[in-house]
């Protein structure tokens, strides 16, 4: 009964109606509404613009097509276009467009149109009744251009509109002040060249008044000078995982003072040919810090042996040799000179500024010299006594010594160096060691993401945290040999086709600050540990960079010396220590605060360069930029910490008690006769280590008559980190 029930109940439930035509055309379009309405929309525009344009007298369109033209005027075929192109921007939203618009772009556009109709009714004079007649800009027009004009007058409100219209032009083709700034300066450059290339000169060229008496003299005519200039940065797209340039401060550029350099010019002449040297200065190249006059040498009468007068050519050690001569006529504290210049063919006469131009890290990171490198260790040096910016690669250095007196501006040197490494690299492809026994240069750096551990400050935890990079580098090695790279480089393009097994190794760089201390204090494991290093750790990413105060021979010793090819030297005490870094003299002549001489090691001689100077904000800046990117960074115990406890108890106990467990852990029994053999030691040293291997549980009770004890340990042991675990 109850299943007769259930089935009328199933008969009697009503079947839904079929789906008519209309329902699914309905249906199929749904989806393509939004497509279908951007077609609308941009057959619309293209009727109006037709009809704007009178190619069609539709009755229908005339109400439509004279409501925009007494609105916008002109602007209304404009208009139209916009809302064509937006059409098919809506119709075509569900491709992959070749293009992409961004809200500035449109805010950009919509700016333009504004101001270009507020413009043409200014420009055009007309009233209201003609705007109502569609002139000008129409409706819009007048009401942009008349109340700015009864309240500014029509200046101010044409400067005012021309003012936004050139903003709209640069939103929607995306320039940026700075761009539109240095093409403004590039063209008053270039202006400025051609009008002095067309000029009529006012005045024959300049000529020494020392030149050789005889006219058929074979001294050459000397070249016009020339006075060298620095050219503006170029701005260049970055990462956007990298900091913005706008963080770092931009230098001022290096006026030349005129009146400065016609003084130096003629008193360098006159003093040479006071001492009977008759020279010309034909070259004079404007740096930062220094300027370098160059002196051409001039020709000598002398009597030959016939009695004929010849020239003689003045050699250039006796422009040389005149050097206090020169710095008490020019009235300088310190005078250097070049001789010769090389690639230039004249002997090179410095002379500091009267005012000294701060050389910034992002004058160097926007120029060209800087862009050329192209590698990820790229380090801005500073300016050369000419105003061209200089950068290296510290991959291709490798390694880098520098030395300088106190206040010479090694420190900042090095927080310069470490701030750009920082400013061009991710945490995942470099990281940084930094070692300061003064406690106080890098103390800024700590927090950084690129940092391992903190800046190390202590001498014994210096010593294992370069046993740890020499065990590092081992590693690294056994790793490129497993795959067949030869550098890092190469590992890391095979790691990456390796999926999980291979993972990239970052480049470290380590910045030691002072030398000297670490010298003093472990002379032997320092020496050591960085004469391996700078010998065979470039191809594994490590590189060096090591400053002191005292550049003596104690401190560089012929080893470090000849594992660090590239020097650097700011100010020093003595020519004798100038030679200890340079192997040449004239560091000695510096005027300091980053003033520096820098030996390439492809270079024939060393080159004056002012360092850059980076202020203590843009360190906080980086540091800060660095640890919003990186939230979840805590800065955790490196990994040398066990190797500092591990050697910190060796210093406690015996140096030898590792080779002692080692003895202990490959023989079954040992004695203190034994231990004397193989490790070369006396008696009571030995009975020392005895007692230490029984304290540690490695030895058996001692006997009497100091026979041999049974060992209580395997290789597979480790008792020295089983007792650092235990501490």
């Amino acid at each position: 009964m109850a299943r007769s029930k259930t089935t009328t109940s199933r008969s009697r439930k009503k079947t839904p109606p079929p789906v008519t035509w209309d329902e699914k055309v309905i249906n199929k379009f749904m989806p393509y509404r939004v497509e279908m309405a951007g077609i609308l929309v941009f057959l619309l525009a293209i009727v109006t613009i037709l009809a704007l344009l009178g190619f069609t007298n539709s009755s229908w369109l005339g109400w439509w097509t004279s409501l925009l033209n007494q609105t916008f005027g002109w602007g209304a075929i404009a208009l139209c276009l916009m809302a064509a192109a937006a059409g098919i921007h809506i119709s075509l939203r569900k491709i992959d467009r070749p293009y992409e618009i961004r809200p500035a772009q449109v805010i950009g556009l919509e700016l333009i149109l504004l101001t270009a109709m507020a413009l043409s009714h200014q420009v055009s004079g007309v009233g209201l009744i003609d705007a109502y007649e569609g002139k000008g800009g129409g409706l819009v027009g007048w009401a942009l251009s008349e109340p700015p004009i009864d309240f500014l007058g029509p200046i101010l409100t044409g400067i005012l509109y021309l003012v936004l219209f050139l903003w709209g032009i640069m939103l929607l083709f995306g320039l940026r002040w700075h761009v539109v700034q240095h093409t403004l300066d590039t063209v008053s450059r270039k202006l400025g060249n051609w009008s002095t290339r067309i000029a009529p000169s006012e005045s024959p060229p300049l000529r020494s008044s020392l030149s050789p008496p005889i006219a058929e003299s074979p001294a050459p005519s000397p070249d016009p000078v020339v006075v060298v200039s620095e050219s503006p940065p170029v701005p260049r797209s970055r990462s956007r995982q990298l900091p913005s340039t706008e963080i770092l401060e931009r230098g001022t550029a290096i006026g030349v003072n005129e009146r400065e350099v016609a003084e130096n010019k003629e008193t360098i002449e006159t003093a040479l040919a006071d001492f009977g040297i008759p020279a010309e200065v034909t070259q004079i190249r404007r740096g930062p810090a220094v300027t370098q006059y160059g002196v051409l040498p001039g020709y000598i009468e002398r009597t030959g042996p016939d009695g004929e007068i010849r020239m003689h050519k003045v050699r250039i050690g006796q422009i040389a040799s005149l050097r206090r001569d020169l710095a008490l006529a020019l009235a300088a504290p310190r005078l250097r000179i070049q001789a010769p210049v090389p690639g230039r063919g004249v002997v090179g006469v410095e002379v500091p500024n009267e005012k000294v131009y701060l050389v910034r890290l992002r004058d160097i990171v926007e120029s060209e010299q800087f862009a050329k490198i192209k590698a990820p260790l790229t380090m801005a040096v500073g300016r050369d006594v000419s105003g061209t910016p200089v950068a290296v690669d510290l991959g291709k250095l490798p390694h880098l010594l520098i030395a300088g007196t106190t206040g010479s501006g090694k420190s900042v040197c090095i927080n310069s160096f470490v701030s750009c490494l920082v400013f061009n690299n991710t945490p995942e492809q470099l990281r940084l060691i930094m070692i300061d026994p003064k406690k106080v240069e890098f103390m800024r750096f700590n927090g950084l993401p690129h940092l391992i551990g903190n800046v190390e400050v202590e001498a014994d935890r210096a010593v294992g945290v370069l046993r740890w990079l020499t065990a590092e580098m081992d590693r690294r090695y056994e790793l490129f040999s497993k795959v067949g790279a030869r550098n890092l480089n190469g590992y890391n393009r095979r790691a990456g086709k390796q999926g999980d097994d291979g993972e990239p190794l970052p480049f470290i760089a380590v910045f030691i600050d002072e030398l000297a201390d670490l010298m003093h204090t472990y002379p032997g494991d320092v020496e050591r540990t960085l004469c391996r290093l700078a010998q065979m750790a470039r191809a594994t990413g490590i590189h060096l960079v090591v400053a002191t105060q005292r550049p003596s021979t104690d401190v560089i010793t012929g080893l470090i010396k000849a594992n660090f090819p590239a020097r650097l030297s700011f100010a020093v005490a003595s020519g004798m220590d100038s030679r200890v870094i340079l192997d040449t003299v004239g560091a000695e002549h510096l005027l300091g605060k980053g003033d520096m001489l820098y030996l390439s090691p492809d270079a024939s001689g060393p080159a004056r360069i002012q360092g850059v100077f980076v202020s203590d904000k843009e360190i906080e800046q980086l540091v800060s930029y660095w640890q919003t990117m990186r939230p979840d960074f805590e800065p955790g115990d490196p990994p040398w910490e066990t190797l500092v406890a591990k050697y910190a108890l060796l210093n406690e106990t015996d140096t030898l008690l590792e080779a002692a467990i080692e003895l202990a852990q490959k023989n079954d029994a040992i004695s203190a006769s034994y231990l004397q053999r193989r490790l070369r030691l006396g008696y009571p040293r030995a009975a020392r280590l005895m007692e230490h291997l029984y304290e540690m549980g490695l030895v058996e009770d001692p006997k009497t008559g100091g026979k041999t004890r049974k060992t209580l340990t395997d290789e597979d042991d480790d008792p020295l980190d089983r007792m650092l675990s235990e501490r």
